[in-house]
């Protein structure tokens, strides 16, 4: 038996603590960069399984229409914007929901569409290529870059006119909406023109 007990490695308890330390202290040191990889964990980015939920919802001080919701389960955001298939899908439904809240009206020629500013995607942008397709749809105009970003940050952004349609009721599409903001700033631009706004989005993105 004490033959046996010899030949055990009997740990260095300081060797043991310091190592502990160590570990410890790459920790601590890693707390920003587990957070930033976070940000490039698709496990974790807000996704849609394209449940029908229309929905009236008021965020930063404004009214908009969003035909689904953010869900747990479905495909993320960036999939959905990098599937080209998904502009004619977002069209069409988005067509038939603005048809079925505005009704007849639309017709009459009063009525256009526009989307709010590129801002990281300059070429085929998302929002814009749906947009260009809903208004073919209804048949009505729709105007590009109507306005334009002074500041890059989506909280308290602002934005330039660029034109103004000579319509009097304008819907404003936005594929996605989070916080309001982004329409907030639009509805601020446009304001002293005295148009009727109508706030359409694909997906209110948050729960």
């Amino acid at each position: 038996m004490g033959e046996l007990l010899s030949e055990i490695e009997v740990p260095d308890i300081g060797s043991a603590q310091l190592a502990l330390k160590d570990i410890q202290a790459k920790r601590e040191q890693d707390i920003f960069a587990e957070q930033k990889r976070k940000g490039w964990d698709k496990t974790v980015e807000a996704r849609c399984d394209f449940t029908p939920r229309p929905r009236l919802t008021r965020r930063s001080g404004l009214f908009f229409l969003s035909y689904w919701q953010k869900s747990v389960y479905g495909r993320t955001l960036t999939e959905i914007k990098a599937d080209d298939s998904m502009v004619p899908f977002f069209a069409g439904t988005m067509k038939s929901f603005i048809s079925d809240i505005i009704g007849p009206d639309l017709s009459r020629g009063s009525w256009c569409i526009i989307t709010t500013p590129k801002r990281r995607h300059l070429v085929k942008n998302f929002a814009t290529r749906i947009s260009e397709q809903i208004a073919r749809l209804l048949g009505i105009p729709f105007y590009e870059d109507v306005c334009t970003c002074r500041t890059k940050q989506r909280v308290g952004a602002i934005f330039d006119v660029q034109q103004v349609p000579d319509e009097q009721n304008i819907i404003c599409f936005d594929d996605f909406v989070t916080t309001g903001q982004t329409l907030q700033a639009m509805l601020r631009a446009l304001e002293p023109y005295n148009k009727n706004l109508l706030f359409f989005s694909g997906i209110n993105n948050k729960l």
